[in-house]
This record gives C-alpha cells, sequence and structure tokens, in this order.
C-alpha cells in the first residue's frame, strides 16, 4: 500500500500508542501464554523414547489417526492426544515415581474431562515399543470393554520401571529406578 494514500478508516489508536504491545493471550492471560511456549519447547527437546513413540503415532501412521505431541489440555500438557477418540498417552520418566499425587490429580481432571489416559515409562517405549503400540490400539479399539493392558500404568495395574533408561533424559529427567513408586 503507498504511504500517499490515506487508508478508508483511520486506526482508533493514536499515533505510537500499542507499537509492539502483543495482544492479550486468550483464555487464561499469562498463563496460557507460557503454557503455550512451554508445550513449544517441549516439542524441540523431545526424549528419546517420545521421538520413538512420535515416530509411530505421527502423521495418520498409526491406525489412519491424527495425534498430537504436547498439546496443551487445560492447564496440563500432554505428551501425545488423539483429540477424536479423547485419548492422552503419557511417557514417564524416572522423576514420576516421586510424584505420584500429581500425576493422579492430573490423570482425575483429564478422566473428568473425558479423556483416557495411558501411562508408560520411557523404558518401555525405549524397549518393548510394540507392546506399547498394542495397549494403545486396544485403547482405541472399537471391541467391546477390552482388559486393561499390565503395560497401562495408572489403570489399575502399577508396574516399576527397569534401572535401564534411554541415553537422554531431557526435560523428564531420569531418576534411580522407581523406589517409592505407589
Amino acid at each position: 500500500m503507498r504511504k500517499d494514500i490515506p487508508s478508508p478508516q483511520p486506526s482508533p489508536r493514536k499515533r505510537g500508542e500499542g507499537v509492539n504491545t502483543p495482544l492479550p493471550p486468550a483464555g487464561e492471560g499469562q498463563g496460557e501464554r507460557a503454557l503455550l511456549a512451554n508445550a513449544k519447547q517441549l516439542r524441540s527437546n523431545q526424549t528419546d523414547a517420545e521421538h520413538k513413540l512420535w515416530h509411530h503415532l505421527r502423521a495418520n501412521r498409526f491406525m489412519g489417526l491424527k495425534f498430537k505431541r504436547q498439546k496443551p489440555v487445560g492447564r496440563y500438557i500432554a505428551d501425545f492426544v488423539c483429540i477424536e477418540h479423547k485419548l492422552i498417552i503419557e511417557l514417564d520418566g524416572g522423576q514420576h515415581a516421586e510424584q505420584t499425587a500429581y500425576d493422579t490429580e492430573r490423570d482425575e481432571w483429564l478422566r473428568g474431562e473425558g479423556f483416557t489416559v495411558l501411562r508408560f515409562w520411557n523404558n518401555e517405549a525405549m524397549q518393548e515399543l510394540e507392546g506399547v503400540l498394542e495397549t494403545i490400539r486396544l485403547a482405541l479399539s472399537p471391541c467391546p470393554s477390552p482388559q486393561p493392558s499390565p503395560r497401562a500404568r495408572g489403570e489399575g495395574v502399577d508396574l516399576l520401571p527397569s534401572p535401564a533408561r534411554g541415553a537422554k533424559a531431557g526435560l523428564r529427567g531420569a531418576g534411580a529406578g522407581g523406589e517409592g513408586k505407589r
């Protein structure tokens, strides 16, 4: 647009007012902006286990379904989510052995929103990926009420992580084998 042609409607702002001032974020103010920035950072810094599972979930590769990674859901960030089926998949590092109360509260809120939450240890995704994918497939299966897999932590069965961890701990951290687990 040429400078010598006036705009049809003048801006309601005075000259210099609001320059480089971002619009307020929708929803919860600064909290949502921080949540989105954190999700973006988590996508950029995946753990080895997240990277390995994402390879199978991305681009509609798994059962033709759309999964998103590090997606804000309410005030939480889900590792992987299939919105269509309201399924959240979490991969947990060793620090989750010490934060079971937080994880329980988080999972209860997500379930209250209608999501199914499946939790796996990072070492399961690294060493037993086929079993993890089968558990996810069963959770998405239209068959009536499949029995929960012993791999799905938080669904009535509790497994301790093995001491083996992926080489990269990422933002999740790596803890000792699971002492103090529920």
